[in-house]
């Protein structure tokens, strides 16, 4: 374990580098999405099937390398995962057909879905025990930077030089995964108990259903699907909806970057509260922020009340993320927390998938944005009672 202040934070900037960059990706996608509608006259449910495929990816990505990672070590994992998704990004600059882009998208999605579940284990492994919640919600704080890059990217560059020089911007972190493999390394008690323990992938399987975990893993799965398809089905639209809510381009590039300002708040919030209130109390209550900003969002009629509430759903919904990356890992022991992780995770990734197929179909459908944003805030709240029914509490558990 790490014990000395300097080694945590190099610890945390350098996988936080790597989260960072994940979401960079992530989030110019959805301006991507938005100026791909003009360039290649895509209906909404082709613009849906992006984000969707992208999901795809992200659910096998999630659960083959969090297996993988149980076996051969958190630290290669991670790095093979960073150089899948900046190759495959790099190459979909190049593209000039919707269905090429999303072959490579799905590689893209494979690579950010492995990358999330490893690193944060990796990071929960290898600090103290005190700080452990606080300091995986700030390495998911990580994902807030990249999303503001991502925004002030496509607010200068996409309307400037295209979407193209955009995605070779977002594949730049292939020459800091060469960093990763000399300036990150893995905790070596937890390594050794991997290697000494190691279980077969049946008997993964078989015990994340067993009674000692059963309940666990219900709740896992359920929360992750919910919060997934909800953030997905919500953020990878966000610029689109404010389009189709009467502003131009421009303009919903820069109201979707006031908008993303306020995840840093959130994260922070949740860092602190974590250690104070318990991941429990602090997922829930970010959750239920969430579902409520979701509400306001879906009926604002105002320039003001639509900003008010998408702020309010960046505070809320990327706190929300820090809590859960920080409280999934803490689930299971060592020899099954990142397949058990990453299982989850990929679970959640097929809500990530029905999430923005839906919103095209409804919008197709001419179905109100008050009604699709309901079906958000009801996911949450769902996820909302499951976490109070079967959720325990980690905070101050020695992981085994």
């Amino acid at each position: 374990m790490l014990k000395k202040g300097n080694e945590t934070n190099k610890l945390l900037f350098t996988t936080g580098m790597a989260w960072l960059f994940d979401a960079m990706d992530v989030g110019m996608l959805s301006f991507i999405i938005a100026a791909l509608k003009s360039e290649w006259n895509l209906n909404e449910t082709q613009m849906g099937w992006i984000g969707s495929v992208s999901s795809i990816g992200m659910a096998i990505g999630a659960i083959l390398f969090g297996i993988l990672a149980d076996y051969f070590g958190r630290k290669d994992i991670l790095i093979i995962t960073l150089l899948l998704f900046s190759i495959a990004t790099g190459f979909s600059a190049f593209t000039t057909s919707y269905a090429l882009f999303l072959i490579l998208r799905f590689f893209v999605g494979a690579g950010l879905g492995g990358e999330l579940p490893v690193a944060s284990t990796l990071v929960s492994e290898s600090v103290p025990v005190k700080s452990r919640g606080k300091i995986v919600v700030l390495l998911e704080s990580f994902w807030a930077g990249g999303w503001i890059i991502a925004a002030v990217i496509s607010y200068f560059v996409i309307p400037s030089w295209g979407w193209r020089v955009a995605l070779l911007i977002s594949a730049l972190p292939v020459f800091y995964a060469l960093y990763l493999r000399y300036g990150l390394k893995e905790n070596s008690i937890a390594q050794n108990k991997r290697i000494a323990k190691q279980s077969s992938l049946k008997e993964n399987l078989l015990n994340l259903w067993s009674s000692q975990y059963y309940k666990t893993t219900i709740m896992l799965w359920t929360v992750w699907f919910m919060v997934v398809f909800s953030y997905y089905g919500m953020f990878l639209w966000l610029p689109s909806v404010v389009i189709l809510k009467g502003y131009g381009l421009m303009h919903s590039f820069g109201y979707t970057l006031i908008m993303t300002l306020a995840q840093l708040p959130g994260y922070f919030a949740a860092a602190w509260l974590i250690e104070k209130w318990g991941r429990k109390w602090v997922l829930t209550i970010f959750l239920t922020g969430t579902a409520i900003s979701a509400l306001g969002f879906g009926s604002a009629s105002t320039l003001f009340s639509l900003l008010f509430f998408g702020i309010l759903l960046s505070f809320f919904n990327l706190g929300a993320w820090g809590a859960l990356y920080a409280y999934s890992p803490e689930q299971y022991p060592t020899t099954m927390r990142a397949s058990g992780t990453g299982i989850a995770a990929g679970i959640g990734r097929l809500g990530g998938i029905l999430g923005p197929l839906m919103v095209g179909k409804m919008i197709t459908k001419q179905y109100s944005f008050t009604f699709i944003f309901i079906i958000f805030c009801v996911a949450i709240m769902l996820a909302v009672l499951v976490i109070i029914i079967l959720g325990k509490e980690t905070k101050n558990t020695k992981l085994e």
